[in-house]
């Protein structure tokens, strides 16, 4: 079984309200050197051995995301268990996703 790791973002030009939200609260903390936040979609999903690249990417096309509006690339590898670190004032430690298909 392998592990693929999936990120649907909206296409460049598309308007992104809750990016937009977001990118305004960081500025009202201070933060206003943000620039262009978009927000996005992070799917894993276990699929079995042998499947395509090719069959991958239908799925996306089909049913995970809107090929007129939206963006997706992905990346496969065998499953692991992410280190991850969650806390106040912590910075996040984990696995980040390598692009290796964009539509």
């Amino acid at each position: 079984m392998a592990t693929v790791r999936i990120i649907v973002t909206l296409k460049p030009g598309i308007l992104d309200a809750a990016g937009q939200a977001v990118q305004q609260g960081l500025h009202a903390l201070g933060y206003e050197a943000v620039t262009n936040v978009r927000i996005g979609r992070y799917l894993e999903v276990t699929l079995p051995d042998g499947l395509s690249p090719q069959e991958t990417n239908e799925m996306c096309e089909r049913f995970l995301a809107n090929p007129l509006i939206e963006e997706w690339r992905f990346d496969v590898s065998p499953p692991r268990t992410p280190r991850v670190s969650r806390g106040s004032g912590g910075e996040a430690r984990g696995t980040k996703p390598e692009a290796r298909d964009i539509h």
